[in-house]
């Protein structure tokens, strides 16, 4: 309703006449057209009904008028009007939106302060007036003023049930004593009152004869003389059923959007879904996912002859304890072919049922269980919705009616497959991360050693808890390497970032470690050759750094902490990469945390590494961890480290215990990263286990070293080895003093193994070769390789030292009774 203003015609202001009423359908279109009407602008009804009422307009309607028109709410307004003669006349009227069952906004218009006319109306005004009230097509009642029923409308009277005379001078309460009657009995004795209208959107409620509820929009408006007296009140009431469900169904997908898929985790995401649909329109709701979504596989496509099972993954019931269901939650579900559940997975298509439908009660009869539950629960429709993603179907979600009365309908399973849909998006979702959550783990589970073996150099317990299920697996990984001698190197470190890049970066850096810790590098050494390897790996995966200053910080980066305990002397040697430095608990119970040169985390490269030498006397404890122990984003990390010293400063006497009280007393809430935690409690070897002698550079001390090495050996009660120990040390004393250079020393050590060392003071290191026919040397090392476990040569400070290891005479026997019998 709008139009400019035509300043070549006058304006005049007049009182709207009593019987002034236009019906304004939503098109904008005149659809009813009073006698007043027509008396005041001199239009006759055939002229004015379907014309756009904004032609009558003789000016713009106010701003506040427009504003109300666009919120559809009630207005009074000056309104400028043109007459049939070009005069311009200005009312105040007053606009009253009825919305039908369509949801499109009809006007009643009608003079802003109606009062009754002092003179008598002529009988044709008043048939015309009774004829529209009688034929308005919406529900119009009129109370007196004790809120009594006087009369009502024809339209009334079906809505009701009832007819006048059964109503009259009844209140409504007393018509129907059903909610919420009451609540509108007593909006209707306000308005009698107080003289005030009231509007009151979405009252549901279920009239006489209906099978469903309604909801209806209600107006309630007093009647007064021409004094204001309040004489009574008329009641209308708009049915907008259609509209209130349309918002209902809103609702609910708006609250699946916001509660569906708050974690990244199957199971919850379909509890989640079944929440919605019970709280939004269903009594009972199930959501079964194939077995392959629920491990986290692909979803692969079901013939459509082959039956189909399906996990209970999720179920919710207007009752507690879901006593409907006949499948618990967690148990699977064989679905045989062409049965509705099989045939909504299979099509992709959701369909809804009536309890007497020949499908759905062939395959609820076919279980005693379900059958019952249908009858028992009076089940009346059942409606099954395909949960489809990126064109895989991962499952079927059940609803059920029960206490509703109203069935399933085409709006309510449209309804539940958009929420399907969302929810099916989130699952995929949930099940994508469980794949690659669990690959990761298991990726970085295999990379990790399976037992630790320190020998008799130290006892050892760990442990390594990955990342909660919210965060993605890390690279976090910790060894023990046995070396040569009786020492081992302890091993941990962290690779920057999460996921299965990281754990697969964590396995080469382990296995690199492993590779140079065969070389018996330094610490300080192995570490800078690491590091070397880490800025190669950066360079090959990393984005492309040409043009980047060398040394420029990449992808790949990690922190590593490498020791290495011997045994013999009571010392280790260790030097950290950017690494949190470890805890040492020495036998008299003092706790420090050991003050190592930081070094630079791997792959900065440029900048030198540094060892420190520890005394580690019997029974010392070395503890060493990755970030994740003593961090987390509330907590600084010196906080973390006085609890971790405060938790060792009394370990138990099993190292198990200990781990378990380190976690208790210094894990975060939740962990943040991965954590490792790694205890070492030394050992030295006795005097009794280890024998040294210095031998000159003089070939005849060759046989002297073969006699001392075969006294010791029968000391130690391992006659049996000395063939093959005279052998080793003849060859490998025969080098020495051949090649070598003073001072050349041997020495025996038992532990574990029974260790053969020969140092010399030159850095040329043996090489095995296979000699030629008539060549007279290149077999001694050769032999060894075949007489000995395991051989090897390292560096010392003062030249090399060549050993081999032969297992104790158990340890043969118990090799060869591992070994499969072989019959003949």
């Amino acid at each position: 309703m709008d139009h400019e203003p035509d300043t070549n015609i006058g304006a005049r202001g007049v009182a709207a006449p009593e019987d002034f009423a236009v019906v304004i359908d939503a098109r904008g279109a005149v659809m009813m057209w009073s006698a007043g009407a027509g008396r005041l602008l001199a239009y006759e009804r055939e002229e004015v009904v379907g014309r756009q009422a904004a032609d009558l307009l003789a000016a713009r309607v106010p701003v506040a008028m427009r504003r109300h028109l666009a919120a559809r709410e009630p207005w009074t307004s000056d309104v400028a009007l043109r007459c049939r003669d070009g005069d311009r006349v200005t009312l105040q009227l007053r606009g009253t939106p009825l919305t039908d069952a369509h949801g499109d906004t009809h006007w009643i218009v009608t003079s802003a302060a109606v009062t009754y006319a002092s003179g008598p109306i002529d009988a044709g005004t008043a048939e015309l007036w009774d004829l529209t009230l009688a034929q308005l097509p919406l529900p119009v009642a009129v109370y007196d003023s004790e809120a009594r029923f006087v009369t009502c409308n024809q339209v009334m009277t079906q809505a009701m049930g009832l007819t006048p005379e059964e109503m009259r001078g009844k209140t409504l309460w007393e018509i129907y004593p059903i909610p919420p009657m009451d609540e509108i009995d007593r909006l209707q004795h306000q308005v009698v009152r107080t003289g005030e209208k009231i509007f009151r959107e979405e009252q549901p409620f279920r009239a006489s004869g209906e099978v469903r509820d309604h909801a209806w929009s209600l107006f309630l408006s007093p009647l007064k003389d021409q004094a204001g007296a309040v004489l009574g009140m008329s009641a209308m009431v708009i049915d907008i059923t259609e509209q209130y469900w349309a918002r209902r169904r809103l609702a609910v997908l708006n609250d699946a959007s916001v509660r569906i898929g708050s974690t990244l985790d199957v199971t919850r995401t379909a509890e989640e879904l079944a929440e919605v649909a019970v709280t939004g329109f269903a009594d009972f709701a199930t959501v079964d996912l194939l077995e392959s979504v629920v491990q986290g596989h692909e979803p692969q496509p079901i013939p459509p002859a082959t039956p189909v099972v399906c996990r209970r993954t999720a179920q919710r019931s207007v009752f507690a304890g879901c006593p409907e269901s006949v499948v618990p939650v967690g148990d699977t579900e064989v679905w045989p072919p062409g049965s509705p559940p099989a045939q909504v997975l299979i099509t992709g298509r959701g369909s809804h049922y009536s309890a007497g439908d020949p499908l759905l009660r062939a395959w609820s009869t076919a279980s005693p269980a379900r059958a019952e539950s249908m009858r028992r629960f009076k089940i009346h429709s059942v409606m099954m919705v395909p949960l489809s993603a990126r064109g895989v179907t991962l499952g079927v979600m059940h609803l059920v009616r029960h206490r509703t009365a109203d069935p399933f309908v085409q709006d309510d399973l449209t309804l539940a497959e958009e929420i399907a849909a969302r929810a099916a998006v989130s699952i995929d979702n949930a099940r994508r991360y469980t794949r690659e959550h669990r690959t990761a783990l298991t990726l970085q589970r295999s990379l990790l050693p399976e037992r630790l073996t320190g020998a008799e150099a130290v006892d050892l317990a760990y442990r390594y808890l990955p990342a909660g299920s919210g965060d993605e697996i890390g690279g976090d990984w910790f060894d023990v390497i046995a070396l040569s001698g009786g020492r081992v190197a302890l091993v941990v470190g962290d690779v920057v970032g999460h996921g299965v890049h990281a754990s697969a970066t964590m396995g080469r850096l382990r296995t690199a470690v492993r590779t140079l810790a065969d070389a018996d590098f330094t610490p300080d050494e192995l570490l800078t050759r690491l590091d070397d390897l880490v800025i190669r790996l950066d360079r090959e995966e990393g984005p492309d750094t040409r043009g980047q200053a060398e040394g420029a910080v990449g992808e790949v980066g990690a922190t590593c902490l490498y020791a290495v305990y011997d045994p013999v002397t009571g010392r280790c040697d260790l030097a950290r990469a950017g690494h949190p430095p470890p805890v040492l608990v020495s036998s008299d119970g003092t706790v420090q945390v050991l003050d190592l040169p930081a070094g630079p985390p791997l792959g900065l490269g440029g900048l030198p590494f540094e060892a420190a030498r520890i005394e580690m006397g019997e029974g010392s404890l070395l503890a060493l961890y990755t970030n994740g122990l003593i961090e987390s984003p509330d907590r600084d990390i010196d906080v973390g480290l006085d609890r971790l010293c405060e938790a060792l400063r009394r370990p138990a006497a099993e190292l198990e215990e200990t781990c378990d009280e380190v976690l208790r007393k210094v894990l975060p809430e939740p962990p943040a990263d991965d954590i490792v935690l790694l205890l070492a409690r030394t050992s030295t070897l006795g005097a009794d286990q280890v024998h040294t002698w210095q031998l000159p550079m003089d070939p005849a001390a060759v046989a002297g070293a073969r006699k001392v090495a075969g006294e010791q050996l029968d000391a130690w009660g391992l006659a049996e080895l000395e063939f093959a120990t005279e052998l080793i040390v003849s060859e490998l004393v025969t080098n020495a003093i051949r090649y070598g250079h003073d001072p050349v020393q041997l020495r025996l050590i038992r532990a574990d193994a029974l260790i053969c060392e020969v140092s010399d003071g030159s850095n040329t290191a043996p090489h095995l070769r296979r000699a030629r026919v008539f060549d007279e040397g290149g077999r001694g090392l050769l032999l060894v390789a075949q007489v000995a476990e395991r051989w090897g040569s390292r560096q010392t400070s003062v030249g090399k030292t060549i050993w081999a290891e032969q297992p104790l005479p158990d340890e043969r026997a118990r090799e060869r009774d591992s070994r499969p019998s072989v019959s003949a």
